[in-house]
């Protein structure tokens, strides 16, 4: 404390000894959340434009029957680069820009613990970012595994499938330094009197995904190390002939593979949890269990993996448990869903942008979820395993989830970050374009799934070109959608109207934050009606 006091004496503050570096040097220099939050959120926006372009030429080449615009090859890369590229370079990123943002300001803290560390995970994200796209113009093109690179496929390719593993070693230790920054800030920095059952429940799903990171990133980095040496260096992990197993891979894989997607969703339910109650105007509808439901979420997440695995042969009481494992988990979800409509109700609603996507966020997302335990139960998705059905399941959860949980997001703390009010009419063209587009591309794909058709191919019989058209007018019109999400937040950053102080007027003109009781028990008549 000394050294600080006494450069707050002689006029400068204790992280910068009189100079500050400008212009692009102030952003690589940078050990700001802020600036670090708003650079992991420019990075996620490009890399959601590039593997948006690639869902393009996907449904480009899908819009007819018949081969049009790629070879198989081409077509198989794009897939998986598409994969890679939204989950871990758009998605996570994303999330993680908003953990920098929110997470120092919510509890009170004055930056991150390890400010360098945090300016250090994010710039190796663009040095992986790169790294994956050049693979596009190596020898042999980029890898054409799909996005979980499974083996034997990923063994036998090209150069560029070992720019892809070094690029998820990187990644992965970015998500890593990421994740102990945001547990040990958490832990260690909040305000004085924030006991952790009063933290926000972004804080708290922050908290939650940080450890999952931590639990999984490893296994990925093990999965793909074995690619390696049974690429380069002679082992044999995942070849049959030298007393291997490619289904050791998926294995491997599927115990990262299962917990990731919590990942990518946990921290969506922060954002809608802080949402819904600040434009329902009342508190959040049961805090305690939404922890808990979060945390049961999470531990299950662990023994699920191999419900993607229900065709390669396990013995029967392995798919019970995972059949049953699966169904179980459905469970704290259905009471998150539960408690965002009972924040809803008989609330003081009004429907500004973020809490149009958060609703839109809990119709959509819930289909996905039902749509997912169907897939969970295993005589059924023995018949639907690697078909549009499973393309339609994990998209409606991860765009409608993930991706409408950021807009949400942004357009809620946009006015926070940037001191100005987004354009509300654009705000809401861009949730309904978005909504519309988005059902218009993968509603069809239930159908098709159901149907037969396959997914990973470029090619389809007769039977799927009608649903295979719509899908791919909706993709186009959904990426085109995100172009007005652009405008808004551009328009916004150079200046709008001022923010107010309070920016969204919650009950009695607060953001509920923190768990605080209710004016009157949330079912029954409020005073004044009386």
């Amino acid at each position: 404390m000394s050294s600080i006091s006494h450069d707050h004496a002689h006029g400068h503050g204790h992280d910068d000894h009189g100079h500050h570096p400008t212009g692009l040097m102030r952003w690589i220099t940078t050990t700001n959340h802020k600036d670090i939050g708003t650079m992991y959120l420019i990075f996620a926006f490009t890399m959601f434009i590039v593997g948006g372009l690639l869902a393009w030429g996907i449904r480009a080449e899908l819009m007819y029957p018949g081969m049009q615009l790629w070879d198989p090859e081409r077509f198989n890369s794009f897939t998986t680069m598409h994969g890679l590229i939204m989950v871990f370079g758009a998605i996570m990123p994303a999330f993680v820009g908003f953990a920098n943002w929110q997470i120092p300001l919510m509890i009170g803290a004055s930056d991150m613990a390890f400010a360098r560390m945090n300016n250090w995970s994010f710039w190796l994200l663009p040095v992986a970012a790169i790294l994956l796209v050049t693979s596009f113009f190596l020898p042999g093109g980029a890898p054409a595994a799909g996005w979980t690179l499974y083996a034997p496929l990923s063994v036998q390719q090209g150069m560029s499938m070992d720019f892809t593993i070094f690029a998820i070693h990187i990644m992965g230790a970015s998500s890593i330094m990421g994740s102990i920054n945001i547990i040990v800030t958490i832990l260690n920095m909040r305000a004085p009197g924030m006991t952790l059952m009063k933290m926000p429940l972004f804080v708290w799903t922050w908290l939650i995904t940080a450890y999952l990171l931590i639990a999984v990133m490893p296994v990925l980095a093990g999965a793909v190390t074995m690619i390696l040496t049974d690429r380069h260096f002679g082992t044999s992990f995942f070849n049959a002939a030298g007393g291997g197993d490619p289904v050791l891979y998926q294995h491997v894989f599927c115990f990262f593979g299962h917990p990731e997607v919590y990942i990518m969703i946990l921290p969506a339910f922060g954002i809608i949890s802080q949402i819904i109650p600040t434009f329902a105007r009342k508190p959040l509808f049961g805090y305690a269990s939404m922890v808990y439901a979060t945390a049961s979420i999470a531990i299950l997440s662990f023994i699920v993996w191999a419900h993607h695995m229900f065709v390669v042969g396990m013995p029967a009481a392995g798919l019970l448990f995972f059949m049953y494992a699966t169904m179980l988990i459905a469970v704290p979800t259905g009471v998150k869903v539960f408690n965002w409509v009972a924040t809803m109700w008989r609330g003081s609603m009004t429907f500004e942008t973020p809490m149009l996507f958060a609703v839109g966020f809990i119709f959509v997302f819930t289909m996905g979820g039902f749509t997912g335990l169907i897939c969970a139960i295993m005589p059924i998705d023995i018949q639907i395993q690697d078909t549009y059905y499973v393309v339609a399941h994990f998209h409606y959860v991860l765009v409608a989830g993930s991706l409408f949980a950021l807009f949400a997001g942004t357009y809620y703390w946009l006015p926070k970050w940037t001191g100005h009010m987004y354009s509300e009419t654009l705000g809401k063209l861009h949730f309904w374009a978005s909504i519309i587009f988005f059902n218009i591309t993968f509603f069809p794909m239930h159908f098709l799934g159901l149907a037969g058709m396959p997914r990973r191919i470029p090619d389809y019989a007769t039977q799927f070109a009608d649903f295979n058209f719509i899908a791919s007018i909706g993709a186009f019109g959904f990426g085109l959608s995100q172009l007005i999400f652009l405008i808004a937040v551009v328009k916004c950053a150079k200046g709008g109207p001022k923010a107010t102080a309070q920016v969204w007027e919650g009950a009695d003109g607060l953001e509920w934050t923190v768990p605080s009781p209710a004016p009157y028990h949330t079912f029954e008549e409020p005073p004044h009606v009386k």
